[in-house]
């Protein structure tokens, strides 16, 4: 008889997980669902257990064998810490990047071929296609409202190679449809929000246990005192709200935040209808910590499409490299965009790599 793949499923307590665990074990792999256990601080409700629970759940109305993977090291390490320091140093981190990158397809992808598994899976949505030079593609999922392609751009072929990615062929609504079919006690689960881990939290709150709240100024495109905020180094380009402004009318739109200078701890405010000129003034971008998924260089200058942030339409771009490194040249002016954040490329609906947004100009 030929030897069933054994595949470690990542089963994290909810319904995507738990349907990417019983389509494999419907597939006949040899399937065990590993619950990763990661770092949470004291302060933040202890949900991990009930997750963990939940897996257990799944596991076992399913038949088959369950185990933990202790990431607590590397997640607060390569995750949290650094999430920390990006933001004490007036930058926004992508923690959901490191995450894939560390603690799903390093640490727990490592321990799962050391103890002899053949790949892993989890359920994220994206798929991977093997091309003719015997390559991996990462592609979008099916599911465009759903994809996580974005979040999985420094991926490299050895990873993907390891790696299924079970519902990114099927949308989210099918996927409800299969947790019920295969009886799955997380089949009308609500689907998790916030960050990869530790969930829906107020950013401001959480980093104040660790980065102290300093009051300061907010300015309009002028350069007028308008209001008040807890600290440039809490806030977000393109966020438009946690700030105070004392000098507003019923009648003014909403305003966002288009600029912050944490040595004056000053934000800087406009809104999108009658500053339109000042908001979308970003024309390039340069990139540090590059990585192509396919493992070498395409030729430069590439035109190519990009993601600034999760979700957003791709744009139009020129991807080139300059003697002090990797920069971007969009087609139309850009708004909203956050130094320490990913621009991930695509080509139509594969994804081609990213990197670290260092410089907006």
């Amino acid at each position: 008889m030929e030897k069933r793949l054994k595949v470690f499923v990542g089963v994290s307590g909810g319904v995507d997980s738990s349907v990417a665990l019983a389509l494999l074990k419907n597939d006949d792999y040899d399937v065990t669902g590993v619950f990763l256990k990661v770092w949470s601080p004291n302060f933040l409700p202890c949900d991990w257990k009930e997750e963990r629970r939940s897996a257990m759940r799944v596991c076992a109305t399913l038949g088959v064998p369950f185990m933990t993977i202790d990431c607590e090291k590397e997640y607060k390490k390569e995750v949290v810490d650094y999430m920390i320091r990006e933001y004490s140093e007036g930058r926004v981190p992508n923690p959901d990047v490191f995450c894939n990158k560390y603690v799903k397809f390093g640490v727990f992808l490592k321990k799962a071929l050391e103890m002899g598994a053949d790949y892993i899976a989890t359920g994220h949505y994206s798929r991977k296609l093997k091309v003719e030079n015997g390559k991996y593609q990462l592609q979008e999922a099916i599911d465009k409202n759903k994809d996580q392609s974005y979040f999985l751009y420094t991926l490299n072929q050895k990873q993907l190679s390891h790696t299924l990615f079970p519902v990114g062929a099927i949308t989210k609504p099918e996927v409800r449809k299969l947790a019920k079919k295969f009886g799955l006690p997380t089949a009308e689960k609500k689907d998790s929000q916030g960050v990869c881990f530790l969930g829906k939290l107020d950013m401001k709150d959480f980093l104040s246990h660790y980065i102290k709240i300093k009051k300061g100024k907010v300015l309009n495109t002028k350069g007028e005192v308008v209001g008040f905020h807890d600290g440039a180094m809490f806030y977000t380009i393109g966020q438009r709200h946690g700030f105070t402004i004392t000098k507003k009318s019923i009648k003014d739109p909403r305003f966002f935040i288009i600029l912050k200078n944490l040595k004056k701890n000053t934000i800087t405010i406009a809104n999108k209808e009658k500053e339109k000129n000042k908001v979308y003034s970003i024309k390039n971008i340069s990139l540090s910590k590059i990585h192509f998924i396919n493992g070498k260089e395409p030729k430069f200058p590439l035109k190519t499409t990009v993601r600034i942030r999760y979700r957003q339409e791709k744009q139009k771009c020129v991807l080139d490299k300059k003697s002090k490194g990797y920069v971007v040249l969009f087609d139309n002016s850009q708004n909203a965009i956050a130094i320490g954040q990913s621009a991930v490329f695509y080509n139509n609906d594969v994804c081609l790599g990213g990197g670290i947004i260092e410089k907006t100009y």
